[in-house]
C-alpha cells in the first residue's frame, strides 16, 4: 500500500546533489525530474514541488520515519557546512557547488556488496549489475504498475554460486562477492557488531577481512552506511583535488594515500568524510566539463 510524506522546505537538500555524488547506485531520475529508488524497506519516489519534497513509497514500515532516517534529516548540515566553509576558500566554493548533499544512511549489507562491485567499475555498469542481482535473488515489489526488486538478503544471495554471479556480469568480482557473502552468512564478520561497535580500528579491521574490501572500499562503507564522518575515502578524483589544492606535486600519481590521509585528518576538523564528499563532487563535475 502506497504512503505519502511531504518534507517542508528543508535546508541542505538537493536531489541531484544527493543522488549524483557517487554514494548510491539504486536511484534513477524519471522524465519528470523526480527520482525513484529501491532501498531495504521498499521503493520510494521523491519529487521537488516548489521548496517542498513529496515522497511516495511502497515500503515496510512508516514512510516518514524511513525517510527521516535514510536521508539523515536529524543531522544539522547547515552547521556542518558553516564549520567546513571557514577552513578555506576551496571548501567554501565546493560547499556552495554541492550545498544540497546529504550522506544517506544505507543498509550496511547492501553497501558492502555494492562497493565491492564498484571496484574498477563505472556507475552505469555498477547499477546494472546490482539490478540484475536484485532481480535474480531479491523480493519483488510492485510500485506504480512496475516491478522492482529489493537487494537480496545475505541468505538469499548465498544461493548464488560463483558461476551464477559471473553470468550476471560481475567479472573478476564474482569470487569476491561469493566469498564475502559466505563469510557474513557464517558470522566470520558480524554485521550486528559492526553497527554496534564505536571503535574505528575494530570496524576497519573487520571490514578488511572481507574479500574485495580494501582501504578505499572500507572507508566508503563506513561513511555511507555507518555514519563515520571521520574517514576519508581516496580515489582518483580525491587524490587529484587534494594535490591540486593543497599538495602541489607535479606528478599527482606520486602523492601517497598516507600523505593525503594525514592532511585530511589535520585539516578537516574531525569530519573529513563530509569534506571529501563536497570536494569529490565539485572536482568530478568540473572534470566532466573539461
Amino acid at each position: 500500500m502506497e504512503q505519502k510524506y511531504i518534507l517542508k522546505n528543508p535546508d541542505s537538500f538537493n536531489l541531484v546533489h544527493i543522488f549524483e555524488c557517487g554514494q548510491c547506485f539504486r536511484w534513477n531520475i524519471e522524465e519528470d525530474g523526480s527520482y525513484t529508488g529501491v532501498i531495504k524497506d521498499g521503493v520510494i519516489n521523491v519529487k521537488q514541488i516548489g521548496k517542498d519534497f513529496a515522497f511516495i513509497g511502497n515500503v515496510t514500515g512508516n514512510l516518514e520515519d524511513i525517510v527521516k532516517d535514510y536521508f539523515d534529516l536529524n543531522t544539522d548540515y547547515t552547521k556542518i557546512k558553516d564549520t567546513l566553509s571557514k577552513i578555506d576558500v576551496y571548501l567554501k566554493e565546493s560547499i556552495e557547488f554541492g550545498e544540497g548533499i546529504r550522506i544517506l544512511n544505507q543498509d550496511l549489507w547492501e553497501c558492502i556488496i555494492s562497493f565491492i562491485i564498484s571496484a574498477n567499475n563505472n556507475i552505469p555498469r555498477i547499477k546494472k549489475i546490482i539490478d540484475r542481482i536484485s532481480e535474480k535473488y531479491g523480493k519483488k515489489v510492485e510500485f506504480r504498475g512496475k516491478d522492482y526488486y529489493l537487494f537480496p538478503s545475505v541468505d538469499e544471495l548465498s544461493n548464488a554460486s560463483i558461476e551464477d554471479l559471473r553470468n550476471l556480469g560481475l567479472g573478476f568480482r564474482d569470487k569476491r562477492v561469493y566469498k564475502t557473502t559466505k563469510m557474513i552468512k557464517e558470522k566470520e564478520v558480524s554485521l550486528e557488531r559492526l553497527k554496534e561497535n564505536d571503535s574505528l580500528e575494530y570496524i576497519e579491521t573487520e571490514l578488511l577481512k572481507l574479500d574485495g574490501v580494501g582501504e578505499k572500499v572500507a572507508n566508503c562503507i563506513m561513511l555511507f552506511s555507518l555514519k563515520r564522518y571521520d574517514v576519508f575515502p581516496i580515489d582518483v578524483w580525491v587524490r587529484r583535488v587534494m594535490n591540486d589544492l593543497y599538495i602541489h606535486n607535479e606528478d599527482e600519481e606520486k602523492v601517497s594515500k598516507k600523505e593525503i590521509q594525514k592532511l585530511a585528518e589535520e585539516k578537516f576538523l574531525g569530519i573529513p568524510g563530509l569534506a571529501q564528499q563536497y570536494l569529490f563532487y565539485w572536482k568530478r563535475e568540473q572534470g566532466k566539463g573539461a
